[in-house]
């Protein structure tokens, strides 16, 4: 990236609307329907973290809520009060829309990483001088009334001073303001935080919502591959975005392709593979094929477990499971294979091993396990 390169927005998918573009949210009609009963019932809590895998609309929704608490009056109760909302649909043309899309609302205040101190790259945690800068920006926005909001993308990624920051500016809210929390993983929040929070779960989308963010997202998905991408993504239309991107349908009916032909590896499929995670400029396509490998271990491991047998997600994938994991011993061999081949890809990684030799490596491990259970 050139100095003089704008750096990227660290809360924007790569190629997608920023979620502050987004209009529609699909598929949460349970979480608007839980924070419109408590602004009806004007019992609206100050901090609201909102939870669930990544990319399933979390920061969408924080932003369509923003948008909402900034453009609607207050009420103050008497006879000629506007009926309760029963939706948070906003304009695009009212001029807070127009402000918030252009990231100049005075009300509101947007917290994620910043730049690095050379201004090189963006920073890899949110710190304490953020949050600071957040509080500041409240204290002086208090003189001009009404509500106001914040948006934090994501609380995950604050290091300890500034978790620990947020944590008093939860303990003593300012006036009128709204805290939208956006937490990937909030196990590994500070208790305190989540105690002082109100919740909004998000689901994983079912199929027809994720095509239909996708598509609002630009993305295009056939109407066959509709269920394969939704397992795939785990439901998550920022996953699915990643794979329609890097043709992930396609890398992942070459892996089970492959991995069919277990416990005797086909040797020349492997090294085709191989060659394709290891060409110039395919480090995203490489870590895709790992985190598809990863993805297909785990579905043996849970079907050996189980013996539930998922919608599949590349020919003949039922026949592979029933195959190589038909017990919960073979299920184990696989989970702590998976454990084993992670580790291996990140340490790989690390000190810079050639990918398509690591990839190749990491074929030949999956055929070992697949040998010692065929030999059962």
């Amino acid at each position: 990236m050139a100095a003089t390169d704008p750096l990227p927005e660290p809360d924007r998918l790569e190629g997608a609307p920023h979620p502050r573009e987004t209009r529609h949210l699909f598929g949460h009609p349970q979480a608007e329907a839980e924070f419109l009963r408590a602004f009806t019932s004007r019992r609206l809590h100050h901090a609201w973290m909102l939870t669930g895998p990544k990319g399933v609309g979390k920061s969408t929704l924080a932003w369509r809520l923003s948008r909402f608490l900034l453009a609607t009056p207050e009420d103050d109760g008497g006879m000629f009060a506007a009926p309760p909302p029963d939706n948070f649909d906003i304009p695009d043309s009212l001029p807070v829309a127009r402000r918030l899309l252009q990231l100049a609302e005075p009300r509101h205040f947007l917290l994620r990483r910043a730049a690095n101190d050379k201004e090189t790259a963006l920073s890899q945690v949110i710190s304490v001088d953020e949050v600071r800068k957040m509080k500041s920006f409240f204290a002086l926005s208090a003189a001009d009334g009404g509500r106001r909001t914040a948006i934090i993308d994501a609380v995950d990624e604050m290091n300890p001073a500034a978790a620990n920051a947020l944590l008093k500016l939860l303990e003593e809210p300012p006036a009128n303001v709204t805290l939208f929390l956006i937490a990937h993983q909030p196990a590994r929040l500070l208790p305190t935080i989540r105690s002082r929070c109100r919740e909004l779960r998000l689901t994983p989308l079912a199929p027809q919502d994720l095509a239909d963010a996708l598509t609002q997202a630009g993305g295009n998905i056939a109407p066959e591959d509709r269920g394969a991408l939704a397992e795939l993504s785990g439901g998550s239309v920022g996953e699915a975005f990643r794979l329609t991107n890097l043709d992930g349908l396609k890398l992942y009916t070459a892996v089970t392709r492959l991995f069919s032909t277990l416990p005797r590896l086909d040797r020349p499929q492997a090294l085709a593979l191989s060659e394709i995670a290891g060409a110039r400029g395919a480090a995203e396509t490489f870590d895709l094929i790992i985190s598809l490998i990863d993805l297909f271990l785990a579905r043996l491991a849970r079907f050996g477990a189980t013996g539930q047998t998922p919608p599949e997600a590349a020919a003949n994938e039922a026949q592979l499971l029933h195959r190589l994991a038909p017990d919960p011993h073979a299920a184990r061999a696989w989970a702590e294979l998976a454990q084993t081949l992670s580790a291996r890809a990140r340490r790989g990684k690390a000190v810079n091993l050639d990918p398509a030799a690591l990839l190749m490596d990491i074929l030949l491990k999956v055929d070992e396990t697949a040998g010692s259970l065929a030999l059962r």
